[in-house]
């Protein structure tokens, strides 16, 4: 039997999971659409889906209620 036939036979180790960290990281470079190939494979085999979706509506949210309060500000300082 060569290595590479024993190599292909052993199971994988399972990966452990992603961190908070690493989740965020995913969550914000995919809300600016820029994402390389290593971190998308990574969220799929390492990642939940349940903290990615839960992340992006926290990230959506957050988002919203800042520009909000931005255009609120802007507003109240131009007097209108």
């Amino acid at each position: 039997m060569s290595n590479d036939q024993h190599k292909q036979q052993q199971p994988e180790q399972p990966q452990p999971p992603m961190r908070f960290r690493d989740t965020l990281s995913s969550v914000l470079w995919a809300a600016l659409g820029v994402h390389s190939n290593k971190a998308r494979e990574r969220d799929f085999t390492q990642g939940k889906p349940s903290h990615f979706i839960i992340l992006g509506i926290a990230f959506t949210a957050l988002f919203v209620l800042t520009i909000f309060g931005l255009v609120k500000l802007i507003l109240h300082l131009a007097g209108v």
